[in-house]
């Protein structure tokens, strides 16, 4: 099947042009189809109506739907072929069952239903449905912010609520995760749409270079300023201002900006004279900034005045729902942009990309889908052409221990990034190590990697008291049981000044802790040799390789 976008005219209800959204009706039982049928129209739809002993394809294909609904025998064959090649068109296909039984529920939204109603159906719920769910289509072409999660919805209605205001709204959200993209959707849909839309990135620029940037200056006001420049909130005047990277604006900058949002007013570098502006900014950090403003590291003034209206982007591990979907998205628009025949993707390949955590988010499976479209011409893409690393990380090991909570000048202190930080430097330092010995002494290939866990609750540098606080444990690989490693993982505690030895001791007497002593088993926790947890035993002071710490069971040889 070759995947051919749809014109820019008729995509999800024209958008771009405002064409209307178009429902089509296979009549596959003929009731509720001409009951369907009326409601729509006199909703306002556009409305076409297909009968099964016709040219289905063709008609479906001059009729160009955002939405299909069958009205029955949603089993029969040649429908489940042709919701199949729907999805890969990314037309949305809703259905009428003749049972409510949810394992047949479950089995149709497998097969690719989106939605389905049994029957007798209630009509009215059936065209509020669909209009929800054009208008979120409708979203969606406008933000590029493709899902049905409950994330990415909760995400298209802010979007509809903030756009008609001029408040300046905070996007948070990883990198990879489309702040760009909603930002522009906020001005797109704005009364200041047709106006400039200016996007500058404060993280990449200098801090003088940045204010010549975002103020402009005059000429002569530092060297090399040969000339009057504008800065960015000038040419954004009566239009949008996105500031990416918000969070790494210098200190001094800061304050200027605060000035500039509170008295809407901007003044040239070497200048006295203030210029009035009318700008909506929209701001964007790739990092909690209310975290930022903990550590000192961001104005609590400036922030507040920033996150006036937020919007949280969630990564994608968090909506994986939404991965097949964008795999769809992007098949298509890929095979459409390199002429490429696309054949589809197993059910075990697809499985691998929605297990995968991605750390690049969408922008990093864009990526990957463009690169399976263009090598695998002609064929359906299986487990083996999905990338080593990708295959190998839906299921990765992870320390099982909690950066606990830290206390700074008397004060709590939260921060992903020191959880982040100390993960990837004992399990790096760990895998380095591993592979160094069975280089040396083995002449092995390295040993299996592994990557830092972000998704809890994290915290910030400083000194931390020294209890242990039960946690829930983060040492599972993703669908699998316990292995007897019991319900909790211990919390590590760290104060100031601790070497990486000392770190990557309190990780592996964590694990032994949480093993019970069993060194092979806390060995598997960790993701390394258990030589390798043997042999930092008989490092760690002298100690004594068969026996835990003191109040630690002996190790289980067996």
């Amino acid at each position: 099947m070759s995947a051919r976008p749809r014109p820019a005219a008729m995509r999800r209800g024209g958008v771009e042009d405002g064409a209307a959204s178009v429902v089509a009706i296979l009549m596959t039982d003929v009731e509720p189809a001409v009951r369907l049928n009326a409601a729509l129209e006199a909703a306002g739809l556009t409305t076409v109506t297909i009968s099964p002993m016709d040219d289905v394809r063709g008609d479906l294909h001059r009729a160009r739907p955002d939405v299909v609904v069958l009205t029955g025998a949603l089993l029969d064959a040649a429908n489940m072929s042709l919701v199949r090649r729907l999805l890969w068109e990314n037309v949305a296909v809703l259905g009428f069952t003749d049972v409510s039984d949810p394992q047949m529920v479950e089995r149709l939204r497998e097969i690719g239903y989106a939605e389905t109603w049994p029957k007798p159906v209630r009509i009215e719920d059936v065209v509020d449905s669909i209009k929800r769910r054009l208008e979120r289509q409708r979203l969606a072409e406008l933000t590029g912010l493709v899902g049905e999660s409950a994330a990415i919805r909760e995400v298209l209605v802010k979007v509809e609520q903030i756009s008609p205001v001029t408040s300046t709204v905070l996007i948070e959200g990883e990198s990879g995760t489309g702040k760009e993209l909603v930002a522009r959707a906020i001005h797109r849909l704005s009364p200041r749409r047709g106006k400039p839309f200016i996007a500058v990135n404060v993280g990449a620029l200098t801090e003088t270079l940045l204010e010549s940037e975002l103020f402009g200056h005059e000429k002569g006001a530092f060297t090399g300023a040969a000339e009057r420049r504008l800065g960015r909130f000038e040419l954004a005047d009566t239009g949008t201002l996105f500031l990416d990277e918000i969070g790494e604006i210098p200190s001094s900058t800061q304050v200027k900006l605060l000035r500039v949002l509170e008295e809407r007013e901007v003044t040239r570098v070497g200048s006295g004279q203030p210029i009035a502006i009318d700008v909506r900014v929209v701001a964007a950090t790739n990092r909690p900034l209310r975290e930022h403003v903990d550590d000192g590291g961001f104005r609590a003034d400036l922030f507040y005045r920033l996150n006036v209206l937020g919007i949280y982007l969630p990564p994608l591990r968090e909506r994986r729902d939404d991965i097949p979907l964008l795999v769809r998205r992007f098949v298509t628009e890929f095979a459409a942009l390199h002429d490429r025949e696309f054949h589809g993707i197993s059910a075990e390949a697809l499985t691998l990309l929605v297990e995968y955590d991605w750390p690049g988010n969408v922008r990093e499976l864009r990526n990957l889908v463009e690169s399976m479209v263009v090598l695998a011409h002609g064929r359906e893409i299986g487990p083996d052409d999905i990338p080593r690393a990708i295959r190998e990380g839906g299921g990765r090991r992870r320390l099982p221990v909690h950066v606990g909570p830290v206390v700074r000048e008397g004060e709590r202190a939260q921060g992903r990034e020191l959880e982040f930080i100390v993960r990837s430097l004992v399990e790096l330092k760990l895998q380095v190590e591993e592979l160094r010995r069975r280089m040396d002494v083995e002449t092995r290939t390295s040993a299996p990697g592994w990557v830092g866990d972000v998704r809890s609750p994290s915290v910030g540098a400083g000194e931390i008291s020294g209890e242990v606080v039960p946690m829930p444990g983060f040492g599972l690989m993703r669908g699998i049981e316990p292995r007897e490693q019991g319900p909790q993982a211990t919390v590590i505690t760290l104060g100031p000044g601790m070497t990486m030895a000392e770190i990557e001791r309190l990780a592996i007497q964590a694990a032994l802790r949480d093993t019970a002593g069993n060194r092979r088993k806390a060995a598997d926790l960790l993701g390394i040799g258990e030589r390798t947890l043997y042999r930092k035993l008989r490092e760690y002071d002298g100690e004594d390789p068969e026996q835990g710490d003191e109040g630690d069971a002996p190790f289980d040889e067996t």
